[in-house]
């Protein structure tokens, strides 16, 4: 099999080399395609550009295959703890026992936020957007921490900044919630778990004794290891071509999360819980929706199925739907938008419509079902997806900075006017 790619131009033939990923990949590397030319490529959304090279997740859309450091996420959602699995995107390895007990005090340390930040809280509107408040509190670590700002960080001042985030990321979302309500502010106890302790903060009262629910706690779990990263999708090359400028990993999360606001990336759980309310409004026949969803000439499109990576099953769909019946369940919840969701799911897993175009739900219908199962507003749902993204766009930061890998500087072709003159 080749191992160069040729491109002629102008008569003159050029060699690129093919790169072979891992798992089979191939890719061309035109890295000195405009030295050797003159030339750049044109690929709109960079859908087939690659801009790294990268060891921490694979993901194959046709197979419907998903996999972090070599393991699949089935194995991971069903046997690891949100922890282990941001140990093994940050760092690498799977932990021991030891290993991510000491990662687990080490977080637990540092959960508390400044109390000034609390003043921040009372200078938003009191409608602004969970994402928004989010984009910025994180942001505002920076000057909390203001050694983060060192370009050159030693190993153990790295580790540090990338600690505090993990661990105040929980404190800011709960407090966010919080404060949408009204409620005084939750403190966090460090003799919970990562996840119990992020519930204890939401739905605990200071009034009121905790007791978690298992099978809340279980699915919050298996919700966030499968949002912990998903390859480069467009927040999670946002943080990188900003970390690549030498940015502290504050603000570079904090431009990820402003990426993930927008309703074609995070915000889709969001949209499906919307949809469904309009379907409600609309009187709930779910048969009437389903035929403008098949009607070419309708605009409206079903939020919350297929996806425009996998073409198969999202795999992470398959392990959510398990959990979101177990919610709805020990939850006993009777929601009428909940029961038009059930109706919709129905449709599309035996619609012979949807199976010949593989509009199967995926991760953002059942993530959303599960959010409004346990009282949240739509408005925090994409705030829960950047709570569970965290650790990947961690890790992200981490490689790109250690690869040493240049500042992202993207080409254009440009199409405006020329030669004006006064």
């Amino acid at each position: 099999m080749s191992t160069t790619a040729e491109i002629k131009i102008d008569g003159q033939t050029y060699e690129f080399p093919i790169v072979t990923g891992t798992e089979g990949e191939k890719a061309i590397d035109i890295s000195k395609l405009r030295d050797l030319t003159g030339h750049v490529t044109l690929d709109f959304g960079y859908k087939n550009t690659g801009a790294t090279k990268s060891a921490i997740t694979f993901l194959d859309g046709e197979e419907g295959i998903l996999k972090y450091r070599g393991y699949p996420i089935e194995e991971l959602a069903e046997k690891a703890s949100f922890l282990e699995v941001a140990y093994l995107l940050i760092y690498g390895e799977l932990p021991s026992k030891e290993t991510v007990d000491k990662f687990q005090k080490d977080i637990s340390m540092h959960t508390l936020i400044h109390e000034d930040m609390k003043k921040f809280f009372d200078g938003y509107p009191s409608k602004s957007h969970p994402m928004a408040q989010l984009s910025s509190l994180v942001c505002s670590l920076s000057t909390f921490y203001p050694e983060s700002l060192e370009a050159n960080q030693s190993e153990e001042q790295k580790n540090d900044t990338i600690i505090k985030m993990l661990a105040k990321m929980t404190t800011i979302v709960a407090f966010i919630y919080k404060k949408s309500l009204g409620h005084p502010l939750i403190y966090p106890k460090n003799k919970y778990d990562y996840i119990t302790n992020y519930l204890w903060m939401t739905f605990g009262q200071r009034t009121e004794d905790f007791e978690p629910n298992p099978v809340v706690v279980s699915a919050m779990n298996k919700l966030l290891i499968l949002h912990a990263d998903h390859e480069q999708n467009c927040s999670t090359s946002t943080v990188r071509i900003v970390g690549s400028s030498d940015c502290n990993l504050y603000a570079s999360i904090s431009a990820g999360i402003s990426a993930l606001w927008g309703p074609l990336h995070g915000g889709a759980n969001q949209a499906v819980i919307e949809m469904l309310e309009r379907i409600k409004e609309d009187g709930g026949d779910t048969d009437k929706w389903i035929a403008k969803a098949k009607d070419k000439n309708d605009p409206f499109r079903m939020m919350g199925f297929g996806h425009r990576v996998y073409k198969n099953f999202d795999p992470r769909a398959k392990i959510i739907k398990k959990a979101c019946d177990d919610i709805l369940e020990s939850l006993g919840i009777n929601d009428p938008v909940l029961e038009i969701a059930k109706k919709l799911e129905q449709a599309a897993l035996t619609d012979q419509y949807f199976i010949d175009r593989k509009l199967y739900p995926n991760v953002d219908f059942y993530s959303g079902i599960i959010y409004r199962a346990l009282g949240f507003p739509s408005e925090m749902f994409t705030v829960l997806f950047a709570l569970g993204r965290l650790p990947g766009w961690i890790a992200q930061w981490k490689e790109m900075r250690e690869n040493k890998e240049p500042i992202g500087r993207p080409r254009q072709i440009y199409v405006g006017d020329v030669d004006k003159h006064m």
